[in-house]
């Protein structure tokens, strides 16, 4: 934690927009979407499963292209079971809705998901979003790894962030951990971004170096280390 805690906050960016870069250079190469280096960049990469709701943030199209245009771009990617005809109608419809947007809000959909690339986009976004439906996030360890790699959550109060969560701090928590309504979390999903995600990466550097900072020091808290102690102190004891 000391280690971290010495980095500075330009180098810290620094090292994490090189990061941003090359899986810039990747996307482009594979959707001609001209991803920019410049704006903020969310990413939403997992298994495609209807409880986790990558649609959320299209609820409602007309106010994203209001919050986002010229701000946001995001970054999509995930394979669903080859018999799960659902899980492959849900990347269908985000791409439908990318289609939709075209012009107002980039959005990509990277195909062929596997271990190097889920690493590229969880050190390369700005920010990761997870929109589970409480309370079915076991536990979230896409997060886990995007927050030791510098990027601040924005996520549903769900599996490991329920925990993690210092809300404004080392990211943010859509929702509360009592109601489950889409429209509710679509409609807070928006005001974070609209209040507090896109106005902190665009005017306060420093602000969104500190949570970077410790997004990296709360992942240190969410390892196998973590794991294995847990099992041994809580449920291996004789």
């Amino acid at each position: 934690m000391l280690n971290v805690n010495a980095i500075l906050p330009i180098e810290l960016l620094k090292a994490h927009q090189s990061h941003k870069h090359f899986l810039h250079g990747y996307a482009n190469s594979q959707t001609q979407k001209a991803l920019s280096d410049d704006v903020l960049t969310i990413g939403f990469a997992r298994r495609a499963a209807s409880y986790k709701r990558a649609l959320l943030i299209f609820r409602d199209i007309d106010r994203l292209i209001d919050i986002g245009k010229g701000k946001l771009q995001i970054i999509f990617a995930g394979k669903a079971h080859p018999a799960d005809n659902q899980g492959k109608r849900i990347i269908y419809d985000v791409v439908q809705n990318a289609k939709k947007l075209f012009g107002e809000v980039k959005v990509v959909y990277l195909e062929n998901y596997n271990l190097w690339l889920g690493r590229i986009i969880t050190s390369g976004v700005d920010v990761w979003l997870n929109t589970p439906r409480r309370p079915n996030e076991a536990s979230g360890t896409s997060g886990m790894k995007s927050a030791l790699n510098g990027i601040p959550n924005l996520s549903i109060l769900d599996g490991w962030w329920a925990e993690a969560c210092k809300h404004g701090e080392n990211g943010w928590g859509i929702g509360n951990s009592e109601v489950v309504n889409d429209e509710t979390d679509a409609n807070h999903l928006y005001e974070l971004l609209e209040n507090d995600v896109i106005p902190t990466f665009y005017n306060d550097p420093e602000k969104w170096a500190s949570m970077m900072r410790k997004s990296i020091i709360t992942g240190i808290n969410y390892t196998a280390f973590r794991m294995m102690q847990d099992y041994k102190n809580k449920y291996y004891k004789l």
